[in-house]
């Protein structure tokens, strides 16, 4: 499932715009050149429609040259029930 994301890492102030290349109610996967290191907290933002989904994560899985794995930890705001009605209705279409 590819959706936009911006992250950054704590403590750093400039963001990635990345995509997604996976996605499920517990974290996704997105493609990096410079993958970060596992267990770096990250701040993210999904745009899922028309909906903006801000939530703290960690790296979990590193590839090289390819990608991580980002587990999510805590959404803000309603930001939960708004990714699991996203992925829902993706299931219906």
């Amino acid at each position: 499932m590819q959706v936009e994301l911006e992250l950054k890492k704590e403590g750093d102030p400039v963001p990635m715009r990345l995509t997604t290349t996976d996605l499920s109610r517990n974290g996704c996967y997105v493609e990096m050149m410079a993958p970060l290191a596992v267990g770096v907290r990250v701040n993210a933002t999904l745009w899922l429609g028309d909906k903006a989904v801000r939530l703290r994560g960690c790296v979990v899985t590193r590839h090289p040259q390819y990608g991580n794995g980002i587990m999510f930890l805590a959404f803000e705001d309603d930001g939960r029930q708004v990714l699991r009605a996203f992925l829902t209705q993706l299931r219906s279409d």
